[in-house]
């Protein structure tokens, strides 16, 4: 298991609120810190979110419990009874992800019933409300959280792993059911990519005069993200049809590894082109004029199509998959070009982003 930051920012937070419970002479400053726990998220747009949804919670959690003590007593039957009736509410305004500090504000209130039970009341739900913002505020604070890093690591693995391997299968020189189960792998690293995008999308930049730049790259960010995912779905069909592959004209399967080579080469460049390892100031279409053919590529399989009998239709159709692949890969990158060299020409001054060699 790998130690994060909320790993750590977790233990601050919890330590956080229960010395503010107690420097504030609160009783059970417990609470405090359980409620830290909940509050915890991994970027500040979504701290602020909660923070705000929690708080709501806890005022729906501590009235109810009052109410429910006052008219009907503490039996635990009407402890089950007041949660029932706070989840109802708070999955009617939307709130369910705050539905644990609710119940924990309503057991919290519920436990002892006597004389200053409404001015008992308030202190548990103030001490819960500490908890929550002890969270906040080391959230604001504490270790800030790296999403483009880790979001540019995590892609340009998964592009490198993928690129290598059409490069191999194109050639039909992959174990087929190796290649099956590092699809499946990375299928699942691109989910983990899409919600770590999410995440630097919702990361607010402070400054009103980075935020035309961040808007510009979240759109850089998913048009590489999809690139990648076209690169993915050449992988699948060039293993799902291998055996179409091995009987193809050998002039055309040539043809066919080049134009692979040329773009698998381009998305390449992009990527280093991204980090400020390749020229900027350009487009790379000159450099990669090959692969921007792609009216004669296309040409050359569907006239090798129509030559086909009926017998070997299926097999065409299937060839039909790979090429199509392959040409809307070849349009990702050319956009993926342009909206970089649109970036670099209004945003000369911004750092390439950092990422984990491995």
């Amino acid at each position: 298991m790998k130690l994060g930051a909320r790993i750590f920012k977790t233990g601050i937070a919890i330590v956080l609120a229960l010395y503010i419970a107690q420097w504030l002479g609160l009783p059970s400053p417990v609470f405090a810190g359980i409620a830290a726990v909940f509050a915890i998220q991994p970027n500040i747009y979504r701290s602020y979110l909660t923070v705000v949804e929690q708080i709501q919670a806890n005022i729906v959690g501590a009235t109810i419990a009052i109410l429910f003590v006052l008219v009907f007593g503490n039996h635990i039957i009407i402890v089950g009874l007041a949660a029932i009736i706070a989840i109802i509410i708070l999955l009617k305004f939307k709130l369910e992800k705050s539905i644990s500090i609710a119940l924990v504000t309503i057991i919290a209130i519920m436990e002892v019933q006597n004389d200053q039970f409404v001015q008992f009341s308030m202190i548990r739900m103030f001490n819960i409300s500490i908890g929550v913002l002890s969270s906040f505020i080391v959230n604001l604070v504490f270790l800030p959280p790296k999403y483009e890093t880790k979001l540019f690591s995590s892609l340009n693995q998964l592009s490198e792993d993928v690129l290598k391997w059409i490069r191999i299968t194109s050639r039909n020189a992959s174990e087929s059911h190796l290649l099956k189960k590092d699809i499946s792998r990375q299928r699942e690293k691109l989910i983990k990519i899409d919600n770590m995008f999410l995440l630097y999308k919702e990361d607010r930049t402070p400054l009103k005069k980075n935020l035309r730049a961040k808007q510009r790259k979240t759109v850089l960010y998913r048009k590489l993200i999809l690139t990648t995912r076209r690169s993915m779905d050449i992988l699948q069909r060039l293993n799902q049809y291998e055996n179409e592959l091995h009987h193809l004209n050998p002039e055309l399967l040539r043809t066919m590894q080049d134009h692979l080579d040329c773009l698998v080469s381009y998305h390449e460049h992009l990527l280093l082109r991204f980090v400020g390892k390749a020229k900027t100031t350009e487009t790379s279409e000159e450099l990669f004029e090959p692969c921007m053919n792609r009216d004669e590529f296309m040409h050359m399989f569907t006239d090798e199509i129509y030559k086909e009998n009926k017998e070997e239709l299926t097999s065409s159709i299937h060839l039909l998959h790979i090429v199509s692949s392959i040409l809307e890969y070849g349009e990702k990158l050319e956009h993926l070009d342009h909206l970089m060299t649109s970036f670099y020409k209004y945003h000369k001054d911004d750092e390439a982003p950092e990422y984990e060699e491995e």
